[in-house]
């Protein structure tokens, strides 16, 4: 019995069944600790590569999934090899009953075994590497498992995820056009709804963030799906509802306030694996925008008062915006207000 390989391969072992254990089916792990350094090195290193450009970083999510799959087969394959090859006897052919001799044969073995319910040209010795060999192929039938479900999952976040981006750019590309839209001259009620379905997706999906973090890796070519800058823009949009608008007229309280709750979590949630508030401060809001068009709001000094106690929070959401390879969004009508 050669003992280095066989705790070699149980070390191995051990690892990916973590790793893959703590990737997919804990909610809220934050990834395995192999698959997630893999995720953060893939992710800045084709950063650098691709210098931020969006047709590049758009395989990164693909990319990222495709390589952690190919780690937790490769090393599930490896620590089988290095179990079974502890002891020279423990595969055999399987007409001649004499013991394999090369790592080429006990890799085929294995592989076979973990991957596939049959038993090919080679078996393994009785007594304890019959037992192995049941273990083994059900570790690889618990991966296939695993592994199916966590992509079904993973995509399904990702259509979610660039949905809800959508349904906020589609109000406007700057918070001063989702305001005005929400308008119906009398009031900003009509924007009740909306802020609560967004909120209540915002929610779930910042769950799918916890239980599969490859979420934050996949990048999108169109900034309109881009679930950073769509949480800036309802931020700075639920900032103007509660500070820059007047009492009688801005939205229920209650869906401004969930809103900005949902906004919090998501930002905690990613930002203790995904990115670090941004050392600058994102272009000051100005009201005058609205005020031109006859919108009811507050007074610039008592808006600029209410925005001076939320920059740290701006410079978190500045932050995530920048970690997803994307610039702060404005619109270049209004950038005169802002300067």
């Amino acid at each position: 019995m050669n003992e280095i390989y066989m705790i070699l391969g149980v070390l191995v072992l051990f690892l990916v069944a973590i790793d893959l254990l703590w990737t997919t089916i804990w909610v809220d792990g934050g990834g395995g600790p192999v698959s997630r350094r893999l995720g953060k090195t893939c992710w800045y290193s084709l950063r650098k590569i691709s210098r931020d450009n969006s047709k590049i970083l758009r395989l990164s999510g693909p990319l990222i999934l495709s390589l952690t799959l190919i780690m937790w087969i490769l090393m599930l394959w490896g620590g089988w090899t290095l179990v079974f090859s502890a002891d020279a006897d423990s595969i055999l052919l399987s007409q001649k009953k004499s013991p394999v001799s090369s790592w080429e044969e006990r890799v085929y073995f294995v592989g076979f075994t973990v991957f596939t319910l049959g038993i090919g040209d080679y078996i393994p010795q009785k007594g304890f590497w019959q037992l192995m060999t049941t273990v083994a192929t059900g570790s690889g039938m618990l991966f296939i498992t695993l592994s199916v479900s966590y992509v079904v999952s993973v995509v399904s976040g990702v259509v979610q995820k660039r949905a809800f981006a959508k349904n906020i750019t589609g109000q406007g590309n700057d918070w001063v056009s989702i305001v005005k839209r929400s308008w119906d001259g009398k009031s900003f009620r009509n924007i009740d709804l909306f802020l609560k379905d967004q909120s209540s997706q915002l929610t779930a999906l910042t769950q799918q963030h916890k239980a599969y973090p490859i979420l934050h890796y996949y990048h999108t070519q169109d900034k309109d799906q881009s679930s950073a800058v769509a949480v800036a823009l309802l931020d700075e949009a639920l900032t103007v509802y509660e500070f820059g608008i007047k009492e009688e007229n801005k939205p229920n309280e209650v869906w401004i306030q969930e809103a900005r709750s949902s906004v919090k979590d998501y930002l905690d949630t990613l930002h203790t694996v995904f990115f670090k508030p941004a050392s600058n401060t994102p272009p000051s809001m100005d009201l005058t925008p609205l005020r031109e068009d006859g919108l009811p709001v507050k007074s610039s000094q008592e808006f600029n008062i209410a925005l001076s106690d939320l920059v740290k929070r701006r410079e978190r959401l500045l932050g995530l915006v920048e970690a997803d390879a994307w610039e702060w969004p404005h619109n270049e009508k209004h950038d005169s207000h802002g300067k």
